[in-house]
């Protein structure tokens, strides 16, 4: 009974999902280290506090999404605890909260480790609370943004240049422009994700009155959306080779480029919304591969 119960809620933190912030901070320490600036201390303490935010958005999304009615038996993704009733409202919001509690202080204690000047202390702090408004807000509230075809841009903002440009931030104490190119690329590949999910459930998002970017695009453009983001993510990497890269090394990342393209592919191809509910769990492992790469790179091109 113990071991359902853990298995339940293991679920509902949507564990295939956590690839993307492991993905975000693989990236952003890798840069810091490729220009020697690297503290392991501060790389897991980072890589703990994006785990558990993205947890604390995870489980809020479900809440917010049921409580809306939005998670029905309508919905094509895999029914949760909370939606199956294995878990209840209350359970929910006390876990939400114990998780608010870990997050704020792994994000305490990661500041107090790395050690940023005053000014940027709190720049951090107030981005810290944003964040987790942000995780919160996606779908709880009155008006939550994910209803409302927000949730893409916050995806990029917050996996791709708050998870990447803090994490080297948080390394290096110092900021280059230069630094957002991939921490757009690492973002978009998130957004992606995100954006398959929209369209396996868009009919029924359609219904509860969540206007996601995918439900107002419509299944035939949010495909090629998709093959925008997936083309996008790799001129980012890109550009940021043409700007750094020393030896082929720095062109690693470009293994993977066939893995997303045949990705996009099969996306674009996808006939019935039901086909795409796969394609989730290979993503997040392919944009995990492709930050791997570009890591990978960036150290072997020192």
């Amino acid at each position: 009974m113990a071991l359902s119960s853990l298995s339940v809620w293991l679920d509902a933190t949507r564990p295939k999902t956590l690839l993307l912030a492991v993905a975000a901070l693989l990236c952003g320490n890798s840069l810091a280290a490729a220009q020697g600036h690297f503290s392991p201390a501060v790389a897991l303490l980072a890589l703990l506090t994006a785990l558990l935010l993205q947890i604390l958005s995870n489980l809020a999304n479900d809440y917010g999404d049921v409580r809306k009615g939005t998670d029905n038996r309508h919905r094509l993704g895999p029914q949760r605890g909370l939606q199956q009733g294995r878990i209840s409202l209350t359970a929910m919001r006390a876990a939400i909260g114990v998780t608010l509690t870990l997050t704020t202080l792994s994000g305490i204690a990661l500041l107090w480790l790395a050690r940023p000047s005053l000014t940027v202390l709190l720049s951090f702090m107030a981005l810290g609370v944003v964040s987790v408004l942000a995780a919160l807000a996606y779908t709880l509230g009155a008006k939550p943004y994910g209803y409302r075809g927000l949730g893409d841009p916050a995806v990029l903002i917050f996996f791709g240049w708050v998870a990447v440009g803090g994490s080297y931030y948080l390394q290096s104490h110092q900021f280059q422009w230069a630094i957002l190119l991939p921490a757009t690329a690492s973002g978009l590949l998130a957004v992606g994700v995100l954006n398959l999910n929209n369209l396996r459930d868009i009919d029924n998002d359609r219904a509860c009155g969540k206007l996601t970017l995918a439900a107002r695009l419509g299944p035939t453009t949010g495909r090629w959306y998709h093959l925008l983001l997936m083309v996008a993510s790799l001129l980012g990497f890109t550009a940021y080779a043409l700007l750094t890269a020393r030896s082929a090394w720095g062109w690693l990342f470009l293994l993977a480029a066939p893995w997303l393209l045949a990705h996009a592919a099969n996306v674009l191809a996808a006939q019935k919304a039901q086909s795409l509910a796969p394609m989730l769990a290979l993503l997040a492992k392919i944009a995990l591969m492709t930050n791997l790469l570009f890591a990978i790179g960036l150290l072997a091109d020192r």
